[in-house]
Parts: C-alpha cells; sequence; structure tokens
C-alpha cells in the first residue's frame, strides 16, 4: 500500500520554533531548510527500502577461514546466532605500521555500540594483517567488544574487497537463511564516482563523526581527517 506523503513544505510551515534574536530572514532560510531536510530523511528511507527489496544476491559457495583472537573460523562462524552479519574490512594490511586512522576513527565509533548492533546482527572487523598485530592495536585503543579478524591468505578479501588485494576499506552485508549464505549488499561507490570538490564518500556515511560536522558552519573541511593520536592525548 503506497502511503500519501504530506508535502515537506507543509510540514516545515507547522514549524513554530524560534531562538532568540533571530531574524525574520533567517526564520524564511531555517524553514525552507527544514523542508530540505525532511526531504533528505524521506529519500534515505526510500533507499533503505530499495536495499531491502534487493533481489537475492550471490550464494557463497567458497569456504573462507579467518583467524580470530580465540582460533580459526568460518564464515558460517561470524554469523554466530544471527542470521544477518555485517563484516567491516579495514585497512591495516601487512605494509602498514599503523591502521588507516579512518578506518579506526570509524570502529571506535562503533565500540559501544557493539551490544546494541548485536541485538539484530552479528558484526566483525577484519584484515590482513596477523591476527597478533590486529589485536594489539585494538587493545592500544581501549577496545574490548569490537571482534577483530585476520584475512591471512587474503581469500575473502579478494572476492569481496579488491581483486587486486588493496588495501582498501570495504563493508559487506552477507545473509544466511535455511542454512544457505548470500552475499546481499557491498558498499560501491568510489573515487571515480566523487563528486566535484569532495572526498570520495559513501551515502549515508557510517562514520557519525562527518554528519556531526555537516551540521557545522565549518562543515567537514578539505584538509582535514582524523589522526590516531593527538597532542593533548584525545
Amino acid at each position: 500500500m503506497t502511503t500519501t506523503l504530506i508535502p515537506a513544505t507543509e510540514l516545515a510551515a507547522r514549524n513554530h520554533a524560534s531562538f532568540p534574536n533571530e531574524s525574520d530572514e533567517y526564520r524564511r532560510a531555517r524553514n525552507a531548510l527544514l523542508a530540505e531536510e525532511i526531504e533528505l530523511r524521506r529519500h534515505i528511507e526510500r533507499v533503505a527500502e530499495l536495499r531491502r527489496q534487493l533481489p537475492p544476491g550471490g550464494e557463497v559457495t567458497k569456504d573462507y577461514r579467518f583467524e580470530g583472537e580465540n582460533g580459526p573460523v568460518t564464515l558460517a562462524d561470524l554469523f554466530g546466532g544471527k542470521d544477518t552479519l555485517i563484516i567491516y574490512s579495514y585497512m591495516f594490511g601487512p605494509k602498514r605500521d599503523k591502521p588507516c586512522p579512518m578506518c579506526t576513527s570509524l570502529m571506535g565509533a562503533w565500540e559501544r555500540k557493539v551490544p546494541d548492533i548485536e541485538q539484530r546482527v552479528a558484526l566483525a572487523l577484519v584484515a590482513r594483517s596477523p591476527i597478533e598485530r590486529l589485536v594489539a592495536a585494538k587493545k592500544d585503543r581501549g577496545w574490548t567488544q569490537l571482534k577483530v579478524y585476520s584475512d591471512g591468505d587474503g581469500a575473502f578479501t579478494r572476492d569481496y574487497v579488491s581483486a587486486e588485494d588493496a588495501d582498501v576499506p570495504g563493508y559487506t552485508v552477507f545473509t544466511r537463511r535455511d542454512g544457505t549464505i548470500r552475499h546481499f549488499w557491498s558498499a560501491e561507490m568510489n573515487d571515480k564516482m566523487a563528486d566535484p570538490g569532495q572526498d570520495p564518500r559513501d551515502a549515508p556515511d557510517l562514520d557519525p563523526l562527518w554528519t556531526l560536522l555537516d551540521t557545522t558552519p565549518e562543515g567537514r573541511g578539505k584538509d582535514w581527517y582524523p589522526k590516531l593520536a593527538y597532542p593533548n592525548g584525545g
């Protein structure tokens, strides 16, 4: 059943918010922006619905194996008792001295959300370095809830992240229905799809850092990125 939505401009006109000393010009512009924000919310939901309606993805027929913090595991093991598995492949290949700061920023945002995420789906973080390096880096960050796994032979990475086994990030969702594991969805935006003047990005952004900065007059900036450490120890 199709639901007829009230026009965004009409919903925005119902807004009675105001703040001290704001001008009429500000309020008109803010309500116009509010209508666009409502449309954005609706577009995000339309995209999410289209994603949910994807036909069945390719069946996983290979026996992918990883090294976990407690020993070897298979892709099927990563599901635990869930029907859906999210794998984030982060940039920490064997040639890197330290993990990617951008990946680390994203993973840090998820650390405290793991119990919430695992109410509905399984989450695994995979990189190409040996498990000992992944565990050491995890301890350096003070993380205790994210589960990290080493794709030692690179088979999973080459099939679902980079055929060239490049040190690039990947976000992949798998389903398990009636014992059959299938690929559901992967982030497929890359630098060739970036708009002028913008860094390559997915939509929606997975890191709340960028969403937060988008609400500020300074925005994301064009020459600033997260770091692994800051002078003040943060």
